[in-house]
């Protein structure tokens, strides 16, 4: 049949299952907008595209689809790149749609040009600029199966807006494209039986957790190994979720604000089992000593992360599921030969307990409180950054790989109330609930609106201490407390959540807390705790940049 671009792309995405965009109008995606006025599709208007980008990344970590986000050339295209960035630096599946000047105006320094591909190529999986409108359909198809295939991650396509107004021949029927990355080739059998011979005889191993391990749905495999072997488990942030709080054999995190047991079991290990982490900085401390007198064994679906920043002794590259169950099957294991490993981990569990203050308002008591009353709630708990990142991903009670939903590798600030939005809207019928510092929320506050307008039931516990908490913590620790631009004026938060008509709420006290959390647990509109904490607090334990994860600042 003959159809414009635009509805070549409309109906691509609705073939594709897609429900839901993220977008923001403009001249040279007009096109496609004219083409959404009618479709099937729920548009979702941000106040910013940034907010866009953010969203769609939200919903695709809670839903595990692809999130798509649309934007018109120029400002408009260049207003995604963070939220791109985000999504790629944390393997999110993304597809971003921009609209471009006419080909004919291309390197022309046209109204809006800009070379998005050129500028998004270090941040996205791919990109495309569609110059034939005959290759669209198939071009749209190979971007969802390029984003979600393998180490998933964003891909954007950049639409001309003469391709977008034209019409050419379109069989709804083509065929999907079936994408598959190199590096997500089989696991080679003799490197596995090697990593299970040294597993099987591993007096103190450990297995760290990745964000891969979600992204690969290899949680159960995860989980099988350690039923197997009897190995303790320890998280990187992005990792958490990975295996439910609770579990017998988790010690939780691991890094830079790592627990201390979790540290200490990946400082005195003999064997690290690494799946699906790509050893940052904030996870090894200093890198040169993180590793010595251990075997490392790494597992990961991306053969680029090899040797990147650990070097390993036996690297196992290939889908994990398959990875891990290829390992389990291979591996003779006693258990009885951890004894005293787990008698030395037991020690430090009871060593180093989680504290909570229960007559002052502070972060881990919130946490606690919120986990402890949603125990039996579904609930998504997403992040900004900063030290209500870190809080939270201490003291959180994580029970799913969908329940958390941070930015790690980018570290974005703004990125919590956008990403809770998607995440809202992509599930529905659970609890989202955001944990934001006064700072972050600012940048991109005006989002609430969004949420509003969407009658979106999510909430924010919004830590205000009136300054930019992690800056300044290490201006604390580091800086001889010169407090550079870190502490903020005085703002009417709640005045600000009102005037978007959302239900603000204030709590200074554990009691005011719950009250104000209960209330917010039944309101149908989006609805903003503002819980004044004390400035001074800092994110403990902390281990010193640079320097071997056991070496903690107290």
């Amino acid at each position: 049949m003959k159809m414009t671009g635009s509805r070549i792309i409309v109906d691509s995405l609705l073939k594709l299952g897609v429900d839901t965009v993220f977008g923001y109008p403009g001249g040279a995606i007009m096109p496609l907008y004219d083409a959404l006025y009618d479709a099937p599709l729920r548009h979702i208007l941000p106040v910013h595209e940034q907010g866009a980008a953010h969203a769609a990344d939200g919903y695709a970590r809670a839903t595990g689809r692809v999130g798509v986000c649309i934007a018109t050339s120029g400002p408009g295209a260049t207003n995604l790149v963070t939220g791109l960035a985000t999504a790629f630096m944390d393997s999110s599946p993304v597809v971003a749609i921009t609209g471009q000047v006419a080909t004919a105006l291309l390197g022309r320094d046209a109204f809006q040009e800009i070379d998005i591909t050129g500028i998004t190529m270090p941040v996205t999986k791919h990109n495309f600029l569609v110059r034939d409108i005959e290759i669209l359909a198939e071009t749209i198809q190979q971007a969802f199966a390029i984003a979600r295939s393998g180490r998933p991650g964003p891909v954007l396509i950049d639409v001309p807006r003469d391709i977008l107004l034209g019409v050419s021949d379109y069989c709804p029927e083509i065929a999907v494209v079936h994408y598959k990355d190199q590096a997500a080739a089989s696991p080679v059998a003799e490197q596995v039986r090697a990593a299970g011979k040294v597993l099987g005889a591993a007096q103190q191993p450990v297995l760290v957790v990745g964000g891969g391990v979600k992204a690969g749905n290899a949680e159960q495999q995860v989980l099988q190994l350690a039923e197997l072997s009897g190995i303790p488990i320890v998280s990187t942030l992005m990792g958490l979720g990975a295996v439910p709080y609770g579990y017998p054999r988790f010690l939780g995190l691991t890094g830079m604000h790592g627990h201390k047991t979790a540290n200490l079991t990946v400082t005195h290990a003999d064997v690290i089992v690494a799946v699906g982490t790509r050893f940052s900085d904030r996870v090894t401390g200093d890198p040169k000593r993180y590793a010595v007198g251990k075997t490392v064994i790494h597992f990961d679906v991306d053969m680029a992360e090899f040797d990147k920043n650990i070097a390993a002794d036996i690297t196992i590259a290939g889908e994990l599921g398959q990875s891990l169950t290829q390992l389990v099957n291979c591996m003779t294991v006693n258990k009885q030969r951890l004894r005293n490993w787990w008698e030395q981990v037991g020690t430090w569990q009871r060593q180093f307990p989680p504290a909570y203050d229960q007559e002052h308002l502070t972060p881990p008591w919130i946490m606690r409180h919120m986990s402890e009353t949603t125990v039996n709630l579904p609930v998504t708990w997403v992040t900004d950054v900063g030290q209500n990142q870190m809080w939270a991903a201490q003291h959180l009670h994580i029970k799913g790989s969908r329940d958390w939903v941070t930015s790690g590798g980018l570290g974005t600030m703004g990125f919590g109330l956008p990403a809770a939005i998607g995440a809202q809207i992509g599930c529905p019928d659970r609890k989202v609930v955001l944990i934001a510092g006064d700072g972050a929320f600012k940048m991109t506050g005006m989002e609430l609106h969004t949420a509003v307008n969407q009658r979106l039931p999510l909430i924010c516990v919004l830590l205000n201490n009136r300054s930019l908490g992690m800056v300044r913590q290490w201006q604390h620790l580091f800086f001889d407390k010169r407090y550079s631009s870190t502490l903020l004026p005085e703002f009417d938060f709640a005045g600000f959540v009102r005037v978007c008509g959302a239900v603000a709420l204030s709590a200074s006290t554990p009691d005011e807390f719950a009250a104000a959390f209960k209330q917010a647990l039944g309101s149908a509109l989006p609805t903003v705790i503002i819980a004044d904490i004390d400035t001074d607090l800092i994110v403990n334990p902390m281990v010193y940049p640079g320097q071997p994860i056991d070496q903690f600042i107290d």
